[in-house]
């Protein structure tokens, strides 16, 4: 592991760094997808206030 000696003798020691990458656009399929979650998660918040101001 790397240790690095502070002022006074004190170590500290540095986790390693994870390897990077480029993260990739998105494709059609996974476009598709995000909008029908979308449009699912929309109409669960609607029928909710739906639901509350029903109720309320």
């Amino acid at each position: 592991m790397p240790y690095t000696t502070e002022e006074g003798g004190r170590l500290n020691n540095f986790a390693t760094e994870p390897k990077m990458y480029e993260a990739e656009p998105p494709s059609s399929t996974q476009k598709r997808n995000y909008l029908i979650l979308g449009g699912l998660a929309a109409a669960l918040v609607g029928g909710l206030l739906v639901v509350a101001i029903s109720v309320s």
